[in-house]
């Protein structure tokens, strides 16, 4: 599986997912990690606010790689509408699920929420090819 590094000209660069069991993994302390005296740790309020960091950093994260996903899509569309190609692709949105069921399994994700999490994105797609479709077929062809 691979996580987002960097934006490249638009585009969100892929590393090999890291070992720790998350993002929010190396933001905790473990209870084997030795302390010499209480104010070398966070306060809870200090902790809230660096997770909360983190969160606000994959939500913009998801948001650009959401963006660059329908930039693809919207291409796919405009592709299909040229020749004529039907909006869903239900042979392909099967394999989809069930690939992203196994990465969510594999992530320690839970495979139904992410599973409807794809049903709604491939939703949308659908919804935008055909609204691309009608807009081809009013344009006049030249």
């Amino acid at each position: 599986m691979a996580r987002p590094t960097a934006h490249f000209h638009g585009r969100v660069r892929l590393s090999p997912r890291p070992q720790t069991t998350g993002l929010c993994a190396a933001k905790t302390f473990s209870n084997r990690e030795k302390r010499t005296t209480v104010t070398d740790q966070p306060s809870p309020a200090e902790t809230l606010q660096e997770l909360r960091r983190s969160i606000d950093n994959i939500d913009a994260a998801l948001v650009a790689m959401l963006a660059e996903r329908f930039r693809c899509t919207k291409a796919v569309g405009a592709l299909k509408a040229r020749y004529g190609m039907p909006p869903a692709d239900p042979a392909r949105e099967t394999r989809q699920i069930a690939r992203l069921r196994t990465l969510a399994e594999e992530a320690h994700l839970d495979p139904d929420f992410a599973e409807k999490f794809l049903n709604f994105i491939i939703h949308e797609v659908i919804r935008h090819h055909e609204a691309i479709a009608r807009q081809s077929a009013d344009t006049p062809k030249k």
